[in-house]
């Protein structure tokens, strides 16, 4: 698109003026671009240019809208009447979020034995919930409680490219305890050399610049190709890219493409190694001799397993309907969303202080420790 930004003058009611208004626009710019005037211009070059304006205030009669500045959120369509009830149980799972992988992030700080790395990672995927569950809750609360539903263009695709790409680096995360728990027990041996404190750096480095690069482009794409929008109004509680993508009025086939390649990319990718990893190391503990052997081999993957099925479960759930349900009602599309970016961080710091015995040993003498001290 050649014309950048303009209004038309509020004097200025007939289409005729509209057009010609929008026509001079676009001569402006070629004069600045060229340094000439229209009778100086080839046919072949002003031509193009000047129906593109035909065409911008065409759409732009018909109701659509150039550029917007700011964009509305609906919250989740045909529940509006009792958002407000629906943010409740939403804000208790995010307290319980920030409380809880909170907890655990502090205990792995200042518990020198469990500076490992599962519990790195650990910490890793805890501050990663925190983020992505803020990224979001907010500001889906102040369209539930306080009717704050607008959201400007740029924001809006902030959100967008954080909330992608804090869950692009939590499946990283995911496929590097997949990993971790691969070389603990199908070779023991090595597990401390080849996790060395070096390489858990260049993992975290690796996870969060791969989410970033990738997710970067689908942002740019709306950014740079989508000028003409049908509406501002978005039947979202946050900014999701497809949910922006199906606002343009342009065509939106490279948008579409794009965001199926990074899905498939990121989740396909993390699923296909965390699925090799699990299977060798099932056939690895069902060859050790003894039961208790296996059990307890067994044990140390059962956490990362329950948070393995829930995230990605939910993730592709959520993907498809969004994608290929076009018979399922919108509320339910926007609930699944929603679920699958807070149920995750709800979830993850209740199964690892439940199934993981260090971090749960260490929470509760925090507890007892300290209702001794104030008896």
């Amino acid at each position: 698109m050649i014309v950048h930004s303009w209004e038309a003058d509020p004097d200025i009611v007939t289409g005729t003026k509209i057009f010609e208004n929008a026509r001079y626009h676009v001569k402006m710019h070629m004069y600045h671009m060229t340094g000439t005037y229209e009778h100086d211009w080839e046919d072949e070059t002003a031509k193009p240019l000047l129906d593109s304006a035909d065409q911008i205030i065409m759409l732009l009669l018909n109701g659509s809208v150039f550029m917007p500045s700011v964009l509305t959120l609906i919250g989740i369509p045909g529940l509006q009447p009792v958002q407000c009830w629906i943010g409740i149980p939403f804000c208790v799972m995010y307290v319980i979020a920030v409380i809880g992988n909170s907890l655990i992030l502090g205990i792995i700080r200042y518990e020198r034995s469990l500076h490992k790395p599962m519990y790195i990672f650990l910490a890793m995927l805890g501050a990663t919930d925190i983020a992505l569950s803020t990224c979001i809750l907010p500001k889906m609360l102040g369209i539930f409680w306080f009717h704050l539903p607008e959201i400007s263009f740029a924001a809006c695709l902030l959100q967008m490219w954080l909330i992608h790409s804090f869950q692009a680096i939590e499946s990283g995360i995911l496929l590097a305890m997949a990993l971790d728990r691969y070389v603990a027990i199908c070779d023991p041996l090595r597990h401390t050399t080849i996790f060395s404190q070096q390489l858990l750096t260049h993992i975290g480095i690796g996870v969060t610049l791969r989410a970033a690069i990738l997710i970067g482009p689908s942002i740019m794409l709306i950014k740079c190709r989508l000028k003409l929008y049908r509406t501002t109004v978005i039947s979202h509680s946050y900014c999701e890219h497809m949910a922006v993508v199906k606002l343009a009025i342009e065509d939106v086939r490279i948008n579409k493409i794009y965001g199926l390649f990074v899905a498939f990319s990121i989740l396909g990718f993390d699923i296909i190694f965390i699925t090799l990893s699990y299977v060798q190391i099932f056939l690895t503990v069902f060859q050790l001799p003894q039961k208790e052997a296996r059990f307890k081999a067994f044990n140390t993957c059962i956490a990362h397993i329950c948070v393995f099925l829930q995230f990605y479960l939910l993730a592709f759930f959520s993907f498809f309907t969004h994608r290929f349900g076009s018979h399922i009602p919108p509320y339910v599309h926007i609930l699944l969303s929603n679920l699958y970016l807070l149920v995750p961080p709800f979830l993850n710091p209740i199964v690892y202080g439940v199934k993981t015995k260090q971090i749960r040993d260490h929470v509760l003498k925090m507890f007892f420790s300290k209702k001794h001290l104030d008896h």
